[in-house]
């Protein structure tokens, strides 16, 4: 037997598929594709405050400088003013790699809900539904070649 994926929840063998416990083998399986839902704004917004965070920092220092030269005070009181803003703007410096991070895993997981049905013995079957788009392709592709290897080969046709 042949593992094609296996995790806490989903495993794909060379003989079945097993969903949260629910088990449908693959001789019983033929057809398999997928659906994609309607985007999430919570995952949009999210995006969108992450990457305000980045900028806000940078906006203060731009506006800081910008207001030191306006207001035309001392000599001090504008390299003050200024070098609070740099430090300001160099703030997101650090924090910048832990939000780009989550950024970045925002995008692997996707903003749709994935599903994937089979037709199992003659009816359509939601096997997974996820809204994790890095696992669903991984899932999905494993259960493509289980289903394509479980099929009996078909004899070459002549032309």
């Amino acid at each position: 037997m042949i593992t094609y994926y296996d995790d806490r929840s989903v495993q794909v063998t060379s003989t079945s598929v097993r969903v949260d416990g629910r088990s449908y083998a693959l001789v019983d399986i033929t057809m398999l594709w997928h659906r994609r839902g309607t985007r999430s704004w919570r995952v949009l917004v999210g995006r969108g405050a992450i990457g305000a965070a980045l900028a806000g920092p940078l906006v203060a220092a731009v506006l800081g400088i910008g207001l030191a030269v306006w207001l035309h005070r001392s000599p001090t009181v504008t390299i003050a003013i200024v070098g609070a803003s740099v430090l300001v703007g160099l703030a997101v410096g650090p924090v910048a790699d832990f939000l780009f991070e989550h950024l970045d895993r925002s995008y692997a997981r996707g903003s749709r809900q994935l599903e994937i049905w089979a037709r199992w013995r003659g009816q359509p079957v939601r096997l997974l539904r996820t809204g994790d788009a890095l696992r669903f392709g991984q899932i999905y592709r494993a259960m493509q070649r289980a289903v394509e290897h479980s099929q009996p080969a078909r004899p070459a046709t002549r032309r």
